[in-house]
């Protein structure tokens, strides 16, 4: 089966139906279930970064399908390597500066916390109990995203935004590695000939499945580059100085467990929004907006 496109630009394509698509996909899912700081990043940053991400594995798997011979899983699987790659462009500093918010608020609550006396040490007195002679509670200063990017680049220049880039790489390229290919497959599934698309809901359970396996799959990677990006340290917590020390010293003082923290909350996050992303791209509402033509099919 051979993509033919009718004179379509294909960046217009793909940016385009996923700019709807995507936004609200993350305003769904990511900012009602995460509830962190660092969602408006997500909320702005994700479109542009799941635009690139789809485009270059349609890009490399219409290249590599030119031949005439169809795509392998091998070609598959390059195909999605090379979109990985392109995507971290967006992804690492998007990750990086939501990665700074979420500790900035977490070092700040430690702080709060260990500023106020503990109760077993306070003495007792009735005139400390009156309401006007409590000592005031200090309030956490809130921190935007456009401050951190520009302490970032004023404290360490561009590469202070692409601090964990390898790290990111680590995670971004097998994610893709294992989504596209399984994706693909279990779509196919659901085709009744090779000329139709295969069901509504078959692109959307088939986007789930494939977007769980590959994210328990890469979370090992995930925790190693979410601690190489997390800047702020609170008194107790470990420092490292690269991938091979964050994972050597991750495997002994927390146990193989560590390596899979907050894998069943990602997979919980991934699964709906690829099922949802595939199903915005494959029915087409970038194109039917534009009036674009979508492409052929031919066997």
């Amino acid at each position: 089966m051979l993509l033919t496109y009718k004179k379509i630009n294909w960046k217009t394509q793909i940016c385009f139906a996923f700019c709807f698509g995507l936004n609200l996909i993350k305003t769904a899912f990511v900012t009602i279930l995460l509830l962190l700081p660092g969602a408006a990043v997500n909320l702005t940053l994700v479109t542009p970064e799941k635009a690139i991400k789809l485009a270059a594995n349609d890009f490399f798997r219409h290249h590599f399908s030119k031949s005439g011979k169809g795509l392998t899983v091998i070609k598959e699987m390059l195909s999605g390597c090379a979109a990985g790659t392109c995507q971290v462009i967006i992804t690492t500093p998007m990750e990086m500066l939501k990665i700074q918010l979420q500790d900035a608020g977490r070092l700040a609550a430690q702080r709060i916390i260990a500023s106020v006396p503990s109760a077993k040490h306070a003495t007792a007195s009735p005139v400390l109990t009156r309401a006007y002679n409590v000592t005031p509670v200090p309030v956490m200063r809130k921190i935007s995203a456009t401050q951190i990017a520009a302490e970032l680049f004023r404290a360490h220049g561009i590469s202070g935004l692409y601090k964990g880039l390898g790290a990111t790489l680590l995670r971004d390229v097998p994610f893709s590695v294992i989504y596209f290919p399984l994706f693909a497959n279990l779509n196919k599934l659901g085709q009744r000939s090779a000329s139709e698309k295969a069901p509504f809901h078959v692109s959307f359970l088939a986007g789930c499945v494939a977007g769980c396996t590959a994210a328990v799959a890469v979370n090992p990677c995930d925790v190693i580059k979410t601690r190489l990006q997390s800047l702020n340290r609170g008194a107790h917590e470990e420092s490292y100085r690269g991938i091979v020390d964050c994972a050597r010293k991750l495997w002994i003082k927390e146990g193989p467990a560590a390596f899979f923290k907050g894998a069943s909350c990602r997979a919980l996050v991934i699964a709906p929004l690829f099922g949802i992303a595939q199903v915005m791209y494959f029915v087409g509402v970038g194109e039917y907006i534009l009036g674009i033509p979508q492409y052929s099919l031919k066997p």
